[in-house]
């Protein structure tokens, strides 16, 4: 089914389904069980340029959602996932810790094992980002938890075994790890990282957990950064699993909630986005305030991403793909869910080179049902092919590519 999506300016904030309290949510912003085809599909509005190309305003109509093809299947937990240049794509298999390369049409190709990953709960190779300028420098990121800490590290396809750690000592945990890497428009490794299950964390600056942080390459610390000196580009974070940003380089993140709301926020440098001290909408004017809402059945927010003027966004355990618009002067519109119950888990979506909309299942993680031939990568086209849209995808790129 093709569902236009019609960007609408909320003037007021509804706060829709209440949600209720969801057992086991505390001690797992991933866990619960997968919401039903049935359940509710509106959620709440609180509140990349291709390289030499004009930004297509792609958005969840223009996708054929009834007809995927299916790139890749039989896949253990696929977590990060970002394309070279040539098409083909690159993704982290959270518990082999393995990264393979995909090609339409040809069975997954092992390229990569990761040294030092240690698995466990929500553990294991979790991000990959591939570098901005990989025609000239070609690196290939990667953020996974060991023995003992959240580390990012860089390695060459051409001789994978060599492994650069560039950031280390993140406190992990078998819950809230966060774990999502991305490129900026700035050039600049944006990373994700959830509190480690010490809520505390979030708001102490001298703790990296509870934070997006914003680094350079090489893992140093950018001299803009808004902490002198610290990674920390904004705090008040539980669990970040989903990083893009908007064909105005605005940065959006997805964020797990506990028992109430699951989020999608502005991301603005210095930002305390409440955690712990509030979950969801707030009036207080020390926190930033989502821009959209859902109750955690509905949700479980991962990965992200835009395609024209739509956010969209990977839901967990509301096994859906939430479709939001946002307008170029960044009004967020009302959320529409499509894939209802259709995959289960999903993790990651992400825009490819030609424009498709990649998505990838998540049911093997411990926490879904899966059913042959899980997981999967599924591609979604428009029916044409066209050059990359606006978003993370499109305009990081020197020579364009996208995770």
């Amino acid at each position: 089914m093709r569902l236009r999506v019609i960007l609408t300016a909320l003037l007021a904030l509804g706060l829709g389904t209440t949600a209720s309290a969801e057992a086991g949510t505390t001690a797992s912003g991933e866990a619960g069980t997968t919401a039903s085809a049935g359940a509710g599909t509106a959620g709440v509005s609180a509140g990349g340029r291709p390289e030499g190309g004009s930004v297509l305003a792609l958005g969840a109509g223009d996708f054929d959602f009834a007809q995927p093809e299916v790139v890749a299947s039989g896949l253990e937990v696929p977590w990060g996932l970002d394309f070279l240049p040539d098409g083909s794509a690159l993704v982290a298999q959270r518990d082999q810790g393995t990264v393979l390369r995909i090609r339409p049409g040809r069975p997954p190709a092992p390229v990569a094992r990761i040294t030092g990953v240690v698995g466990g709960g929500e553990g294991g190779l979790l991000g990959l980002a591939v570098s901005p300028t990989y025609r000239l420098d070609r690196w290939v990121y990667v953020c996974f938890t060991t023995a003992s800490d959240i580390r990012i590290a860089r390695f060459r396809l051409n001789a994978p075994q060599y492994q650069q750690v560039i950031l280390s000592g993140l406190a992990r945990a078998s819950i809230h790890n966060g774990g999502r890497i991305a490129f900026g428009p700035d050039g600049l490794l944006y990373v994700g990282v959830g509190d480690a299950g010490v809520p505390a964390n979030a708001q102490n600056l001298a703790s990296r957990n509870g934070k997006i942080l914003r680094i350079r390459p090489n893992g140093r610390i950018p001299a803009g950064n808004p902490f002198p000196g610290s990674p920390v580009f904004s705090y008040g974070h539980r669990n970040v699993q989903g990083l893009t940003w908007d064909a105005q380089g605005r940065l959006f993140a997805t964020e797990f909630g506990q028992n109430t709301w699951d989020e999608v926020n502005r991301i603005v440098a210095g930002g305390n986005y409440g955690w712990p001290i509030v979950e969801g909408p707030s009036s207080d004017p020390r926190f930033r305030a989502p821009v959209v809402v859902w109750p955690p059945a509905q949700a479980s927010p991962s990965g992200a991403t835009f395609a024209g003027g739509t956010l969209f966004v990977a839901a967990l355990r509301g096994a859906r793909l939430w479709a939001v618009p946002v307008s170029p002067a960044g009004t967020v519109g009302t959320p529409s869910a499509e894939l209802v119950g259709a995959y289960g888990r999903l993790r990651t979506v992400e825009v490819a080179p030609d424009g498709s909309l990649w998505v990838a299942t998540s049911n093997r993680d411990g926490n879904g049902t899966p059913r042959p031939p899980d997981d999967r990568i599924l591609r979604f086209t428009t029916g044409e092919r066209q050059p990359p849209p606006a978003g993370r995808a499109g305009f990081r790129r020197a020579n364009p590519t996208r995770p």
